[in-house]
């Protein structure tokens, strides 16, 4: 990581787990493992739709930012099941996350419709959490550079200057998350690396200065702190490690020392 530059971002994607009830547990299990973490580190929790306004409730006392882990490329109107980030925003929602491996494989996210949704988000004033990842086997031929490369510039086309510095982008190899492999800390850095020579190369040096990159295929306590302490990973995308205070507590506080 580099702090001189870039904000630290522990986020958690809870994905279609917890009930509301469970988020005040939860949270007062977690607080007295973390103390002072928002002197470090940003902290942010992604949960389904219906968790939105009690983890907004919950979490606002602990300087814990809230992220939806979907939102619509479209503004409003006849789209049954979708939600605008203009609704998002009116709520107190932060973060939002766009383009996970599981929505482009199993819901038929293409990389134009991640493109429409950073767009979206930016233009509400929502910070994007931008997912780009290979699976094992784009890893295997030798691809993931240019997989990654192809991903970030789709995600961001006509993303105009001014804005990417709002956006974070999360290195998730595919082969990785919930599978319990992680890539090793010197192949995480590689990729991120290769991420922010991207986005210099779209928006100069100091948005790849400022712009924070996480990784995310499963990062736990056990090797977070090798991964955080690579220079270009400035925090992660947990997932199944983020249901657990804490598991979850000792992730933000390997975060700390860096």
């Amino acid at each position: 990581m580099n702090k001189r530059y870039r904000r630290t971002i522990i986020a958690g994607n809870w994905k279609m787990n917890m009930l509301a009830s469970g988020i005040k547990p939860f949270t007062e299990e977690l607080i007295p493992l973390v103390p002072d973490f928002h002197k470090w580190c940003e902290t942010v929790v992604c949960v389904p739709f219906p968790l939105l306004p009690e983890a907004l409730r919950v979490f606002k006392s602990y300087r814990i930012r809230v992220g939806a882990q979907n939102m619509s490329q479209f503004e409003s109107g006849a789209y049954t099941g979708e939600v605008s980030s203009a609704q998002l925003m009116d709520i107190g929602v932060g973060y939002v996350i766009i383009g996970h491996s599981e929505r482009r494989e199993l819901y038929g996210e293409t990389d134009m419709t991640v493109n429409k949704k950073v767009h979206a988000a930016l233009n509400g004033s929502l910070c994007p959490i931008i997912c780009v990842g290979e699976t094992l086997v784009q890893r295997e031929a030798g691809v993931t550079n240019n997989l990654v490369a192809t991903q970030l510039k789709s995600a961001l086309y006509g993303v105009q200057v001014d804005k990417p510095h709002r956006a974070v982008i999360a290195y998730e190899p595919i082969w990785a998350i919930g599978t319990g492999k992680t890539a090793t800390p010197d192949d995480a850095q590689q990729v991120c690396r290769e991420i922010r020579a991207v986005i210099r190369s779209l928006y100069g040096a100091h948005a790849a200065r400022v712009i924070p990159v996480l990784y995310g295929g499963s990062m736990n306590e056990k090797n977070a702190p090798d991964l955080l302490a690579q220079q270009d990973i400035d925090g992660g995308l947990i997932g199944g490690a983020s249901l657990k205070p804490a598991s979850f507590a000792a992730i933000i506080n390997a975060a700390n020392p860096f």
